[in-house]
């Protein structure tokens, strides 16, 4: 198998890493705007060339798209007309509109719409490891619009990274993930710029900060040229959640406020609900 990885970041760079080590991929093909994200990824070995996308895929089988949100919307066309008989999967968190964009493309059967939830709150590929994947979902979409082959061979493919397979359209995608993964990642941004607008200083955020800060926190660490793009394709689901989490965190502050203990204990527990999820 010839892959050709396009975007050399955590993503494509852990993928490109685990899909070499165990088998899947006997050449990987790296691609990068970045010049010095393709260096990098030459330099770790994460990659056996460094090339441009015309020519990366002509060498390729398989193409994975592991770019920003808002660049694969530009690149997923373009990269669709150079497809001959390869196929053509992506990693983004938002669906919808890449689907939307190739839907009546001649050659659509050969993509698979896929998101794998896993990830870090680092970025480039010096943030790339190997089992990154490891026990994780993955999330296909829209797979009846992709003929049965390049299916089967992006399951391999996600296999090889031991990932769970779960299907689905690409608005429930986008629906669902806004709750479950964007949210958190505007949780965490709006408690880091909280945190830093009223204890100014940084030493003391230092010395007290706990596990449940720190755990709570480490998204806000996470690449603003990744997840605005995704807030923005994303919009009208992330502010509906947006709008329920805002009235939950209004029915702390009343009960906080009111010295309403009996409430603000019914509202933990009624939360510590989601231990028989989790």
């Amino acid at each position: 198998m010839q892959l050709a990885v396009i975007g050399l970041g955590l993503m494509g760079g852990s993928a490109a890493i685990d899909l070499k080590k165990r088998g899947f991929a006997g050449r990987i093909i790296g691609v990068d705007t970045n010049k010095l994200h393709a260096e990098t990824a030459l330099h770790l070995g994460i990659v056996d060339e460094i090339t441009f996308m015309e020519e990366a895929m002509g060498k390729s089988d398989l193409v994975i798209l592991a770019v920003p949100a808002d660049a694969a919307v530009k690149l997923i066309p373009k990269i669709m007309d150079l497809t001959g008989k390869q196929f053509v999967t992506d990693m983004c968190s938002t669906k919808e509109l890449l689907c939307q964009v190739i839907k009546y493309h001649p050659k659509r059967k050969n993509f698979v719409a896929s998101h794998p939830m896993a990830g870090t709150e680092f970025s480039g590929p010096w943030a790339a490891k190997s089992g990154l994947f490891d026990g994780n979902a993955v999330i296909f979409c829209d797979a009846e619009e992709s003929d049965v082959r390049s299916l089967a061979v992006v399951r391999r493919m996600y296999e090889a990274l031991n990932m769970r397979p779960v299907f689905m359209d690409s608005a429930s995608h986008d629906r669902h993930t806004a709750y479950v993964s964007h949210i958190s990642h505007i949780i965490s941004f709006a408690l880091a710029l909280t945190v830093l607008d009223q204890e100014k200083n940084e030493r003391h955020i230092f010395d007290m900060a706990s596990g449940g800060f720190d755990s709570t926190v480490r998204l806000a660490k996470s690449s603003a040229e990744m997840w605005s793009p995704v807030f923005e394709q994303n919009a009208e689901n992330v502010l509906s959640v947006l709008s329920t989490y805002i009235r939950k965190l209004e029915d702390f502050k009343k009960a906080i406020q009111e010295h309403d203990t009996e409430q603000i204990s019914k509202l933990i527990k009624d939360s510590n609900k989601i231990k028989k999820i989790l």
